[in-house]
């Protein structure tokens, strides 16, 4: 139950986060490990079992675990609900968007399409939105902050989504509202209007939580993509070379535009 196990499962299940928080600087890498290895138990939690029942029995567990965290007594046994605790009770970062994280991973149990683009939204607003927000608090970002970091963070979660549909779509899920390549487009030029707002109040964030902003590294190049194509999506297309990924990884670093 420490960091070096959370960093363990980042760096097998979610290795572009786990390439960001080692471009962090050393004192930001411990707080992010646990949090991304937190959301990737949420989010592997449908997909473990064939068995709704049993997917919710995970998340409903998950849900239990960090509402026990708003008291000093000890959480259950668990190799990512230790670290989770200090770093939640630590930083205070708030309870109730840790919950609607986890809530939202509800949809990706079922089959069922998302009810219209509001939903969809919600999602998006619900886990990368609220996972960049919790990052940017973890590492002291002020609530000022707080629509720069969702903004990015929706803007990152909807890249990361567009790139899944194949596999989402060969596990028998509906993940687009609309499949027509406007409709797709649109979402592209949205994700991309999100980050731009998100960029315009750049300055604001303190030095020491802009390393929150780094896992959305790829997010603009990738939109583009898809705005420029959006048959690449359910082709399964969207991605970087090892070269620009890595290099513009490099340069987010080193010069904090994110």
């Amino acid at each position: 139950m420490t960091v070096a196990a959370c960093a363990a499962l980042v760096e097998r299940g979610d290795p572009d986060r786990f390439l960001a928080v080692m471009a962090a600087p050393v004192a930001a890498r411990a707080p992010l490990l646990v949090l991304y290895a937190f959301n990737l138990e949420v989010a592997r939690a449908p997909w473990v079992t064939q068995e709704a029942m049993i997917a919710e029995m995970r998340l409903q567990w998950w849900r239990d675990t960090v509402a026990a965290m708003a008291g000093p007594g000890p959480v259950r046994e668990h190799e990512v609900a230790a670290p989770l605790a200090e770093v939640v009770r630590g930083r205070r970062l708030p309870l109730a968007v840790i919950d609607r994280l986890i809530e939202a991973r509800r949809w990706d149990i079922y089959r069922d399409p998302f009810e219209d683009r509001a939903a969809f939204d919600a999602y998006l607003e619900d886990t990368g939105a609220g996972l960049m927000w919790l990052a940017a608090s973890a590492l002291g970002a002020p609530p000022e902050v707080e629509p720069a970091a969702r903004a990015a963070g929706w803007a990152a979660g909807l890249a990361a989504f567009l790139r899944a549909v194949p596999e989402l779509e060969a596990r028998g899920r509906r993940p687009l509202v609309d499949t027509r390549a406007g409709a797709v487009a649109g979402l592209a030029r949205d994700g991309l209007a999100r980050l731009a707002d998100a960029r315009r109040v750049r300055g604001r964030v303190p030095p020491g939580a802009r390393a929150a902003f780094l896992s959305g590294w790829q997010t603009e190049a990738l939109l583009r993509q898809v705005l420029a194509d959006p048959r690449r999506v359910a082709e399964g297309r969207l991605g970087l070379s090892e070269f620009a990924r890595r290099g513009g990884l490099v340069w987010a670093a080193i010069t904090g535009r994110w």
